[in-house]
């Protein structure tokens, strides 16, 4: 909620997301161009994408396989015919002068996305997902302009949610949320610096407590998360800046400018009617089976907020715990790997790899995908504690030699050998005087002060339990 400043009127923010995903095809969505990234500007192009007379689009299924999955994870209703329809407007990066996209007969309609947020689940209801190419990139330098035709023809899904967003944070959550549920299913790689993951925000200010929408703006092209909340919560506050101030908010589409933190005009909104929308006469209707509906709903993996609820109702995780756990397929893939490979104790599991395992992949810069410990190593590491083999404290140690490749075997020499651990305890006791008094004298939890100096002494060799075990007998 933003309460108005000068007027005394208490505004509600509305927002609803456009998040156009690039799909994880290895062609473009209409042609056989290569869809990859990276390439020397314009290198792939052909007569398809030019627009160039005579050349015929032809629909890459595998575009259609990912847009169904992506829908039915989401609920989606899936039209059993859908259009694709061409979007008329003139920019430099659209050879054609139009776009091909799906006006009114997407393939999915209504659904959700889960997003964990407050430590709990909630649906954040969709109005549709539709399938799309993209246009290509413009470069502007000065008064000079350059464009790259790579991306032109890049296929897409164009997911839209209802207005049901309320803060710059919730937008954040659902724009995360979206993109782990889009890389859990293999859709999209969903990395936003490549242009992957874009978002259009719609923003728009209504007195507290009314239903009907107000006049919105619309920020275009926002790719990353920090920027999706900034740019919001700037609009929020310059929207609120004009209505506090007896103004009219003007529906148009706004630039955000990440280096100045500002957003500028860029063209009045259009409307659907202003792109001209008619059914592309050169693509046939796209028909999905019950069966392919069927399979593919079958092929669906568990998805990440049904995960992230069992990790916290079973397994007694925290929500940040299995939030953490859930953000990667590949992460969460590893734990579950090692939970088996230890099982009945996933809160240990959690722990190691929450702070060793993590804290070692930042250090390195490197994601699970590159790590060479395997969950079985966690395993025999954790077994090695269970059985008084090691310490904690030589775990950390042979967990570091585990993770670096070098095979580790715990030497059990003395370090669970009551005679020899004897004197260390001792002399320990001895040598703490009053600390012994004030334990004699009741104070029980002093027990872990001289349990920790004698694995102090011992260089951390020492079995913990032996050592507690003997301090107790001495200190009688």
């Amino acid at each position: 909620m933003t309460a108005g400043r000068g007027s005394g009127q208490a505004w509600e923010p509305v927002i609803g997301l456009e998040v156009h995903v690039q799909l994880a095809t290895a062609s473009k969505a209409f042609s056989a161009s290569s869809a990859g990234f990276g390439a020397p500007p314009n290198s792939q192009t052909d007569p398809t994408v030019l627009g160039l007379p005579g050349a015929l689009p032809s629909f890459n299924a595998r575009a259609l396989e990912l847009a169904l999955r992506l829908g039915l994870a989401a609920g989606c209703r899936i039209r059993p015919v859908s259009r694709f329809a061409r979007k008329h407007y003139f920019y430099p990066d659209l050879p054609k002068g139009y776009q091909i996209s799906q006006y009114d007969e997407p393939l999915c309609e209504g659904g959700a996305i889960e997003v964990v947020s407050g430590g709990a689940l909630r649906k954040v209801p969709l109005i549709r997902i539709h399938l799309e190419e993209d246009a290509g990139k413009s470069i502007h330098a000065g008064a000079v302009s350059l464009v790259d035709l790579n991306r032109a023809g890049v296929p897409l899904v164009e997911v839209v949610s209802e207005p049901a967003l309320h803060s710059a944070e919730e937008a954040g959550d659902y724009m995360r949320a979206l993109r782990q549920l889009v890389r859990w299913l293999g859709v999209s790689e969903g990395n936003m610096e490549q242009g992957q993951l874009r978002c259009d925000a719609n923003v728009s200010l209504r007195p507290t407590g009314d239903t009907a929408l107000g006049t919105r703006a619309e920020l275009k092209n926002i790719n990353s998360f920090r920027f999706v909340e900034r740019a919001i919560a700037h609009e929020i506050d310059r929207q609120t800046r004009i209505l506090d101030g007896g103004g009219r908010v003007v529906q148009e589409t706004r630039l955000w400018d990440a280096d100045a933190g500002l957003s500028h005009p860029m063209r009045s909104k259009e409307e659907a009617e202003d792109y001209r929308y008619f059914p592309d006469p050169d693509l046939p209707p796209l028909a999905v089976g019950p069966e392919v509906i069927a399979r593919t709903r079958g092929e669906l993996p568990e998805l990440p907020a049904a995960t992230w609820r069992r990790l916290v109702d079973e397994q007694e995780l925290t929500p940040d715990e299995a939030r953490t756990l859930t953000a990667e397929r590949d992460l969460y893939d590893w734990y579950a790997a090692a939970v088996a490979a230890y099982p009945g104790k996933p809160r240990a599991v959690a722990g190691w790899v929450l702070s060793e395992l993590l804290g070692a992949l930042n250090r390195d810069q490197i994601g699970i995908d590159r790590c060479t410990l395997r969950p079985a190593d966690l395993a025999r590491l954790l077994g090695w504690v269970d059985e008084g083999r090691i310490s904690r404290t030589m775990a950390r140690t042979a967990f570091a030699e585990l993770y670096a490749g070098r095979d580790h075997e715990p030497q059990e020499a003395q370090q669970s050998d009551p005679a020899a651990l004897r004197p260390i305890c001792e002399r320990v006791v001895a040598a703490n005087p009053k600390q012994a008094e004030q334990y004699r004298a009741g104070k029980a939890q002093l027990i872990g002060y001289f349990v920790g100096q004698v694995m102090k002494a011992t260089g951390g060799v020492a079995n913990p339990q032996v050592v507690n075990q003997l301090l107790k007998e001495i200190l009688g």
